[in-house]
């Protein structure tokens, strides 16, 4: 099979399609895939640049997100056939292959059926970032009908699920984006309040818009500065979730006289740590996530596709910031 190999720590150059033999079943329970796409996630360049998880070192296969169709099953596959389509956040992170290939194993409770009336671009695209926004909303921020959610970054791949996640629970939406094109999408979206955060007055904005009493809730995807300005934001007893480290130095004054609440969600955490009961509620999230984009409640946009040999091309794109939506590579 192809496969995009990282050969060693450091930057896209260390990307490298090469011929390697096709992974076989290593247990009963286990599914191999034929992937037709692979999600290209900011996570895959952070481990190219920085090193893998579980102390492992180069060569390696990136990629947590995948879709595909399975071509074999493990005499004790109950779930799956040769035939059907599948998508799933697995493996990428040091210890199981990656997706930036033409073929996987994986044990089948880690696979969802793949939406219907969804392509394998849209597919590959999406479990890392809706499980991300699920968590970071409903799970951790437990975003209410009725309340105003700041979100920040809203046309990136994250965040654009996020404007809609929060629409689908009943909630008002302020996010901020960086150009007009992005201010026009995420409107398309339902956001209720569009901030140019490089012309307009955040601050200003939201308290006009929430009659001086700050949001709810804020989801922070963008990293430290934008974590210690969004503080004064909250209305007393909210929320701030963010996927991102705030840095180190953070004043939390504000927050304790506010009486915040401060939570953190990494999607990765369950594989890391096998924790199953919440890998369970990841698939959940997946079915109904995926039921939802069935039903055309939940759009996933893929602004660019690349083939295989373009990895280190998309890796680059990500790594210069501001991409609208998601980038996809074509695996097979």
């Amino acid at each position: 099979m192809k496969a995009v190999v990282m050969t060693d720590i450091g930057g896209p150059e260390v990307l490298e399609c090469q011929e390697l033999p096709d992974p076989e079943l290593a247990g009963p329970s286990q599914i191999k895939v034929r992937l037709h796409t692979a999600g290209i996630n900011p996570i895959d360049t952070k481990l190219r640049a920085r090193g893998l998880f579980y102390g492992a070192t180069p060569p390696a296969i990136l990629g947590c997100d995948g879709a595909g169709e399975v071509v074999e099953v493990g005499e004790q596959v109950t779930r799956f056939q040769p035939g059907d389509k599948v998508w799933f956040c697995h493996g990428g992170l040091g210890r199981e292959q990656g997706n930036y290939a033409q073929y996987t194993v994986l044990e089948e409770s880690r696979a969802e059926f793949m939406p219907a009336r969804t392509n394998f671009p849209e597919a590959g695209a999406t479990p890392l970032a809706l499980i991300t926004a699920w968590e970071a909303l409903y799970d951790r921020g437990r975003l209410e009908e009725g309340q105003t959610v700041l979100i920040h970054a809203g046309a990136g791949g994250v965040g654009h699920i996020a404007v809609q996640l929060a629409k689908i629970r009943g909630a008002r939406v302020i996010t901020t984006v960086s150009t007009a094109e992005k201010a026009a999408f995420v409107r398309e979206l339902g956001a209720d309040v569009v901030v140019n955060y490089r012309t307009d007055d955040l601050a200003g904005m939201v308290m006009e818009h929430t009659d001086g009493q700050g949001v709810d809730l804020v989801f922070d995807t963008v990293g430290p500065e934008t974590f210690r300005q969004s503080l004064p934001l909250i209305r007393e007893y909210g929320c701030i979730v963010t996927i991102l480290d705030p840095g180190e130095g953070l004043v939390t004054s504000e927050a304790r006289n506010r009486n915040l609440s401060i939570a953190f969600t990494l999607m990765l955490t369950p594989a890391l740590k096998d924790i199953q009961e919440a890998l369970a509620h990841q698939g959940e999230i997946l079915r109904l996530g995926g039921e939802w984009m069935s039903e055309g409640k939940l759009r996933v946009e893929v602004s660019r596709i690349f083939q295989l040999e373009e990895a280190a091309k998309a890796h680059r794109l990500i790594e210069e910031g501001h991409t609208l939506g998601k980038l996809v590579l074509m695996t097979g």
